[in-house]
Formats: C-alpha cells, sequence, structure tokens
C-alpha cells in the first residue's frame, strides 16, 4: 500500500506532497476521486477545483469522480492509478463509506498494493479514530462508529493544525492535549503531508509538525524518514 495523508493545502501548499503523490501513479491511468465529505450539491464545483489545477504541478490521469458510496462498488478499483478524497466534514464521509460498505472496498484496495491520497478529512478518517478532529468538525449526525482505517499503527490523525487564527488555534492545541490521553495524535499544517507504505513513515513539507500523546505536545521537522519502529519510538512522549 502507498497513502499520503494531506494536511489539507491548496496546489501552492502541497508542492511537494504532489510531486510524491506523481512518483507513484501510472500518469496514463485514471484516478477516482471521492468528493464525500463535501455536500452532494457541492460536487460538481469539487471537480471543477481539481480539474482546474489543483493537480496542474503534476503529471497524472483524468479524474473520474462518483457521488455516491454505493458507486464506488461499481468500480474495479485496480484499474485507477489511485483513490484520492477530498476534504470537507469527516463524520459526513466516514458514515457514507462505512454505511455503503465502500471503507472495506478502499482497505482491501490497500491491502492490495493500492495508492491513497487523502486531503483533510480524506486524510483523518486513515488514523484510529476520526474524533481526534471533533473541535473542528461537527458530529451533526451523532455518528457513533468513528474508528478510521488505523494505517498509523494506532495513532489518530488531524489537518490544518496551526494554519488557523490565534483563538482557533489555542481551542485546537487544547482539545488535542486532552484527546491524546486516549492516544496519540499526528497533527500537520497545510503544507505538509504524511507518506506511508505500512513500513516507513515520511513527513513531507515546508513546516514543522506535532504528535500529542498523553497530554504532551512534540514538535518535528519534516522531511525525515522512519522506520515504523523509529517514528513509533520517536512519538513516545
Amino acid at each position: 500500500m502507498h497513502i499520503i495523508l494531506g494536511g489539507g493545502g491548496s496546489n501552492e501548499q502541497t508542492i511537494i506532497s504532489n510531486k510524491l503523490f506523481e512518483s507513484l501513479i501510472d500518469p496514463k491511468k485514471p484516478i477516482l476521486y471521492i468528493p464525500l465529505a463535501m455536500e452532494p450539491h457541492r460536487y460538481d464545483g469539487c471537480l471543477a477545483w481539481i480539474n482546474g489545477g489543483e493537480f496542474s504541478n503534476i503529471k497524472h490521469g483524468e479524474f473520474v469522480m462518483v457521488r455516491d458510496a454505493a458507486e464506488i462498488h461499481n468500480h474495479k478499483l485496480s484499474n485507477y492509478a489511485a483513490i484520492f478524497i477530498g476534504g470537507g466534514n469527516t463524520y459526513h464521509l466516514l458514515q457514507r463509506l462505512k454505511d455503503s460498505g465502500a471503507f472495506q472496498q478502499i482497505k482491501e484496495y490497500l491491502d492490495n498494493g493500492g495508492v491513497v491520497y487523502g486531503g483533510s478529512a480524506g486524510a483523518i478518517i486513515f488514523g484510529n479514530n476520526i474524533d481526534a478532529c471533533l473541535y473542528m468538525d461537527t458530529n451533526d449526525l451523532n455518528f457513533g462508529d468513528t474508528g478510521g482505517f488505523d494505517m498509523l499503527f494506532g495513532c489518530s490523525f488531524t489537518a490544518h493544525y496551526t494554519n488557523q487564527y490565534a483563538e482557533k488555534h489555542k481551542a485546537a492545541t487544547d482539545y488535542l492535549i486532552q484527546y491524546s490521553h486516549r492516544e496519540p495524535v499526528v497533527a500537520l499544517p497545510e503544507e505538509n503531508s504524511l507518506y506511508t507504505d505500512g513500513n516507513i513513515v515520511k513527513v513531507v513539507g515546508s513546516r514543522p509538525w506535532y504528535v500529542f500523546n498523553g497530554g504532551v505536545m512534540k514538535q518535528f521537522e519534516p522531511n525525515t524518514e522512519y522506520t515504523k519502529d523509529e517514528f513509533l519510538a520517536a512519538i513516545k512522549i
């Protein structure tokens, strides 16, 4: 498997991350685009955003968008260079994937060597539990099955960290410090992405990133590669 978990930025912020994505895909094959974290009336705008230049700095195939999670079952995922899962409300996204059975389909795709690039909500679902983002996303559905794909060795994940104004940043930090007594949380700014293939972990980008664990926050510099064991040792605060 190959997973890129993006901190939620635009193409100007994620040039390094997009280049990493380019290195993992066959540019002649299409990419399946899942916009389901957004409200359905925004899907066309999301596709226009993708086609309008979000990945203009790399070579890639056509984006094929689904409008409903059940549609994912109509696609043979191995025919795609990758899956791209966009941002929005993380609870809406995870509920749609789980209720439709697409969650298990994507997991099997990854287990068979697939490539997934998730941005913001599309990245948060690959951590241990999406409640790590409850400080910024509302669970207005009262969705209870909040366990993610757990592709970060027991850590949860959150995005947009340090990209908010001071009051929101403090609220995010206070929440993550308290939440991290439950499990560690990796927090990335919009300029960074985390890559893992299950054996290594590398955060690429241009700004520091953070881990919250046991009520303590630790800062890391980007562009350092860890083995799984080295990563788990580094985040043990």
